[in-house]
């Protein structure tokens, strides 16, 4: 693939985009600020050079996951939005309006897919220096940092073994017959009814014909799974295509739920882990631990995010801890001084053990440290406001991968809308002192 070119050139026959839109528009005003070749640089290098059809230009693969997070888009609505708004487009890089999509909608899940976790962190960054540049955040709000976890919940089904077994079930008949692998049974009519009947009865609370026929629906899993083996044991392509839902179907049927170790909740998702959050509404959630780091302080543009990463295998709290703060010194290139954290951190692995501040802590506690640590409840809003309107609260993107990049994508997301507000304000606040300026009088 070559490396991508932005060649975007004015057309003499339509008005330009700043000829038709507000130039004092928040929009306008942020897509002014953002370094777009900072941007470009770390984008532009998971291309490699070569023939190939370019690649589109960073600057609108940029803007477009900007837009996507920050207004909660889906792909096809960002699309859709995208074609019919110009600050879309003007933020974006567009120097005319663009009456057709220069882009697939299939190309945002491939440029996710080429870029990773790594060179997509480079928004956060680029959205904490326009913070500081613009005056939203001070370079004492990086100093103290609170830390703390979430679960971001993945797009599957609420898991049970009757669903699970249903499934396979189902996944494995159709995989059969899209390689013309007769079967003797396919027991297709059989299992959905025994399906229904295990919560039918698990409702009533009759546990044990809710068993007998989640054992029926186990047992016609497992002759299908050797009627497939019977059947493809001497071609070795069939093998390979049903190697993988083969393995995840036997774990389905034999796997317990008080069996300990890793389980499979869903059959397109199995990197999904069970989390346990001691909630009253929600005792376990399904997905992946994210970590999110935010100021102790009180930035004048609001909590921004400085550092959000997924933590697969459900790891301790207090083993984390250690490599997020290197990441995020990393990222903002400032030393932290110091570390709030609640009591699920006790025994952490931070090497400077006297800079990390745990709730309820009395020793050592000064007045000025007491002050933020009652600062530290307000980590639980920014996680609050990034699950529920940038995207976290349910990720549909594939894989550990994707966990990783959606986390990233959300809390750049509420950065960069954060920074939207506080350039709308700036622009207030400039009308207000215009306006009640004195008028000056000429006396000449």
């Amino acid at each position: 693939m070559a490396k991508p070119r932005d060649d975007r050139q004015k057309d003499l026959l339509r008005p330009a985009l700043e000829d038709i839109i507000d130039l004092s528009h928040p929009l306008v005003r942020l897509a002014r600020e953002i370094d777009w070749q900072f941007l470009d640089g770390r984008f532009a290098g998971v291309c490699a050079a070569g023939v190939g059809q370019p690649p589109l230009p960073t600057r609108l693969v940029a803007g477009l996951l900007i837009l996507k997070h920050m207004h909660d888009l889906s792909d096809e609505v960002l699309c859709a939005r995208w074609l019919e708004n110009p600050y879309y487009q003007f933020f974006c890089g567009e120097l005319s309006f663009c009456h057709k999509l220069p882009f697939d909608r299939s190309s945002l899940t491939h440029w996710r897919q080429r870029l990773g976790e790594e060179p997509l962190v480079a928004l956060i960054q680029e959205s904490l220096s326009v913070a500081h540049k613009t005056g939203a955040l001070a370079t004492r709000d990086l100093e103290r940092v609170v830390v703390d976890t979430t679960v971001q919940p993945k797009a599957i089904a609420h898991p049970t073994d009757a669903r699970l077994c249903h499934r396979a079930l189902e996944k494995l008949v159709d995989l059969a017959q899209r390689n013309q692998v007769p079967l003797r049974q396919s027991y297709r009519r059989v299992a959905k009814r025994a399906a229904i009947m295990v919560g039918r009865y698990t409702h009533a609370h009759q546990f044990k014909r809710a068993r007998r026929e989640l054992k029926f629906l186990r047992t016609r899993l497992g002759r299908v799974i050797r009627d497939i083996r019977r059947k493809i044991a001497g071609d070795e392509t069939l093998r390979e295509r049903f190697a993988d839902l083969l393995a995840l179907a036997m774990r389905v049927r034999f796997q317990d739920h008080r069996q300990r170790g890793p389980k499979v909740y869903a059959l397109h998702a199995p990197e999904v882990e069970c989390i346990g959050k001691g909630k009253a509404r929600a005792p376990y959630e399904f997905g992946c631990k994210v970590s999110i780091a935010t100021p102790a302080t009180k930035p004048k543009g609001g909590q921004f995010v400085l550092h959000a990463k997924a933590l697969h295998g459900n790891p301790f709290d207090g083993h984390t801890l250690g490599p997020l703060i290197t990441e995020l010194e990393q990222l903002t290139g400032i030393e932290t001084r110091r570390i709030h954290v609640d009591k699920g951190y006790r025994g952490h692995n931070h090497k400077e053990k006297f800079r990390v501040w745990i709730s309820g802590q009395v020793r050592r506690v000064t007045r000025p440290i007491r002050r933020e640590m009652k600062r530290r409840a307000a980590v639980e809003p920014v996680i609050g406001h990034v699950k529920a309107e940038h995207r976290m609260s349910r990720n549909y993107l594939k894989g550990r991968d994707g966990d990783r990049i959606n986390a990233v994508l959300a809390a750049a997301g509420y950065n960069f809308g954060l920074l939207l507000r506080w350039l709308a304000r700036l622009l207030r606040a400039l009308v207000r002192m215009l306006l009640r300026a004195p008028p000056v009088l000429n006396r000449a």
